[in-house]
């Protein structure tokens, strides 16, 4: 592959990287990174003098250098600010950013020669530090190493190619780079290691003529240079049949390939990932492809689409057939179902009365309706007016079903409105309609329920079929809830509280080994339980309530109470609505002192206390019979009045009260984030097709260049096994670090890459005499591109 190549190529990377530059993104295409290894004064630095139209540094930002001579004095100044006057080393890297058209976005890092003998200020252990600066660069696998050594010196010594054996043993990343070949004593020459003969490298070697001291200090320019580099191949007796494999050009030929390689290798992932990304926003691009701002048509169109979309949004969440399934907590009509059957049968239980103050009451009103006479009958008028009292505590708990069911619409409206945030206007007011009906129906449905707990207490229906007098209602046997809980008060007494497995019926709470139900530890009748809180330890997470007998009997062997322990308190609440199904109420009679002093000790006749009891079971008898039927009425009547309302109103009524609220126009005003995603998305839409464009485009205009066969590159000896001991005095590492690229943060500068230029001569320290290891032991620049 030539040139030629590379020129079709470098336009079509171009354009796969203006593509994502168009959408502020950097192009995930990463080209590899190329290291120059090899002893101090080999010629490694002079390959960035060809690169320039103009260089940056970091650390003189705005400044630009298009004088390579300046690029040198600047890099001895800044050595000097950081390091000293006597050759010291550091581990700031000098960052320099050097622009042209003639090369794709690379990372060229100029590493430090190689050296084996501290002078001025450098550490005892600079060999070892100079060698893990390098290290860490030429062992990533994206890194091409050009080995330079000079001709003039042994290369089967050499420690560039050592290190890069290390590295890589396949020899499938290293190039040989022979500098200095006119330097060579008369009579000598290097065609044995040029043809690969001698010392073999998979990759061989390319030879290459640099600039000498002279050539530099007379201002030859790289042209020229290059000129007499052709020559001295062409006319030389041991190179001229060889030549055009020599010289800077081959080597930009190679690297080129191995460019092309890299690039044609990471396609086919770059490829998978441009087509996935295409595939996810396709969906939503297809919209915005005719979209038209302003036209009316448009609006009435999509402000149809959205109250309808808003309807069938509320109706899944309320009737639990939503296409976004809430798994962090209870919404919707799954929270009022618990609203119904848990919440409100608790609240009602809540208010239950307490036992001492209920008998009190009923002997108050037996004497108050006997008055000054002892009467031998159990007065009707008592048992009524207990009874009444105890229908109308009901209306609280019914009011504040209404209360949180209300609450759970507004929420409920308000996550559906999220798909309006598009159009703010639009979201407010359909939030504002839908909240004001919600709240008009609060009111009717309060007024319902009120009627409804007022008819009850009209009319004492005693002889309903399920008052006292008829068969005695027997629970069904169904299993009303199974879970986890903690057995604490047992468990402590043992050395630590169990978990069970506890399953809930209507007759009965047994608990099991695990969840299989296959070793059913014990089975307790729920007859007589009651349950009531215990207060939480402050050593321990855990909620707990408590099991007991209301005759005082022991719960389970010798135990006056069963405490259960459960992870939260929500799970406690729910534990005791499911034992409030199965007839197990919490406990409200406390032990009470009597306040202010004022106890009074009924001394009742038996013939008082038979009435008290007789009355005492009848209100117990007919408020089961209330309870059941608000139980049921109540949670009809909000879904009725209510729910099915809302539903109606939004299907019907709320698209014409948005009409009459606001102008269409304002009501469909995109906010400004929906424009600038609908633009994001279309940009990226065009970048991504165009991007898989391109990839195919270079698929058809490269081809892939096998490796070499491999060598026998035995000669080669490890640089060591293992790293120099570092004396206890010695600094760290000082790495050279590559410098960004233009994409990655410098300043926008106008961009075209082309062919890689040649490699003219040149000294470590740009311009240096060869001979001269001037701060051989620094780190030059890592230079980017």
């Amino acid at each position: 592959m030539g040139n030629r190549e590379m020129e079709e190529l470098i336009p079509l990377v171009n354009r796969l990287q203006d593509a994502f530059s168009a959408l502020g993104q950097s192009c995930l295409l990463e080209l590899p990174q190329i290291a120059v290894v090899g002893g101090q004064s080999a010629g490694k630095s002079s390959v960035l003098e060809n690169f320039v139209e103009y260089a940056e540094f970091l650390h003189c930002k705005g400044k630009k250098f298009t004088d390579f001579d300046e690029v040198r004095h600047e890099i001895e100044v800044e050595t000097d600010r950081v390091t000293g006057m006597n050759k010291g080393i550091s581990s700031v890297p000098i960052n320099l950013r050097v622009y042209s058209p003639h090369v794709l976005n690379l990372t060229l890092i100029d590493l430090p020669g190689i050296t084996k003998v501290p002078v001025g200020d450098q550490p005892p252990d600079i060999e070892y530090q100079i060698r893990e600066m390098i290290m860490q660069f030429i062992t990533r696998e994206n890194c091409l190493i050009l080995a330079v050594t000079p001709a003039n010196t042994d290369l089967a010594n050499s420690d560039a190619l050592k290190l890069a054996k290390e590295v890589d043993p396949q020899g499938l990343r290293t190039i040989g780079v022979i500098t200095k070949l006119d330097l060579m004593d008369e009579g000598t020459d290097a065609r044995d290691v040029l043809e690969n003969k001698l010392l073999p490298l998979r990759r061989g070697y390319i030879g290459v003529v640099n600039r000498s001291q002279k050539d530099i200090d007379g201002k030859k320019d790289i042209k020229a240079a290059m000129l007499a580099e052709r020559k001295f191949f062409l006319s030389h007796p041991a190179y001229r049949h060889i030549a055009d494999r020599m010289g800077t050009p081959h080597l930009q030929k190679v690297l080129n390939q191995q460019l092309t390689n890299h690039i044609r290798d990471t396609l086919p992932n770059f490829r998978n990932k441009l087509q996935g990304q295409l595939l996810s926003i396709e969906h939503e691009v297809e919209a915005y492809k005719n979209f038209k701002p302003e036209d009316p048509t448009r609006k009435t169109k999509a402000l149809l689409q959205m109250v309808q979309q808003f309807a069938v949004d509320f109706e899944k969440r309320i009737e639990g057939s939503g296409d976004q399934v809430d798994t962090l907590e209870l919404s919707g009509g799954a929270k009022i179902n618990r609203i119904f059957h848990e919440r409100f049968p608790f609240e009602i239980v809540k208010m239950e009365f307490n036992e001492k103050e209920l008998r009190r009451e009923i002997s108050y009103a037996i004497k108050n309706i006997h008055g000054i006479r002892t009467g031998l009958f159990t007065p009707d008028m008592a048992f009524e007016a207990i009874v009444k009292k105890q229908i109308v505590k009901l209306k609280g708990p019914s009011l504040k079903s209404v209360d949180l069911v209300i609450q759970e619409l507004i929420n409920t409206v308000k996550k559906c409105t999220k798909k309006l945030a598009n159009f703010p206007r639009l979201c407010e007011e359909t939030e504002r309609i839908v909240a004001n009906h919600i709240r008009e129906r609060e009111g009717k449905t309060k007024d319902q329920v009120l009627l409804l707990i007022d008819i009850q207490v009209s009319y004492i229906n005693t002889n309903h079929e399920d008052f006292i007098g008829f068969a005695k209602y027997v629970k069904p046997l169904i299993v009303i809830r199974k879970g986890w809980l903690t057995i604490s008060n047992i468990g402590i007494m043992k050395g630590g509280s169990k978990g069970y497995w506890f399953v809930l019926t209507a007759e009965s709470l047994s608990w099991y080994k695990d969840d299989e139900e296959k070793e059913k530890k014990y089975m307790l009748p729920l007859d007589n339980l009651k349950v009531r809180d215990v207060e939480k330890s402050f050593m321990s997470s855990k909620h707990i309530f408590a099991l007991f007998n209301t005759e005082q009997r022991n719960v389970y062997k010798d135990y006056r109470f069963l405490e259960l322990a459960c992870d939260s308190q929500e799970d406690v609440d729910s534990w005791k609505a499911s034992l409030l199904r199965a007839g197990v109420y919490p406990d409200k009679s406390l032990t009470e002192n009597d306040e202010n002093g004022q106890a009074e000790n009924f001394s009742m006749d038996p013939q008082l206390e038979r009435q008290v009891e007789t009355i005492r079971n009848l209100v117990d008898s007919y408020m089961s019979i209330i309870n059941k039927c608000i139980r049921d009425l109540i949670p009809k009547t909000i879904m009725h009045l209510m729910i099915n309302n809302v539903k109606d109103f939004i299907n019907s009524e709320l698209l014409a009260q948005l009409y009459s609220s606001e102008d269409q126009n304002t009501l469909m005003e995109e906010s400004a984030e929906q424009a600038q995603r609908r633009d994001e998305m279309l940009r990226m839409y065009q970048a991504l097709k165009e991007a898989l464009v391109v990839i195919g485009d270079i698929n058809t205009a490269t081809t892939f260049t096998p490796a070499p066969p491999p060598v026998d590159d035995s000669w080669i000896q490890h640089s060591r096994s293992a790293p120099l001991p570092r004396p206890a005095s010695g600094r760290g590492p000082a790495p050279a670090i590559p410098s960004p690229g233009p994409h990655s943060g410098a300043p926008p500068v106008p961009f075209r890459p082309g062919p890689l230029p040649p490699f003219p001569n040149s000294s470590d320290s740009f311009g240096a005499p060869p001979q001269v290891p001037s701060r051989p032991t620094r780190a030059p620049p890592s230079v980017p591109r």
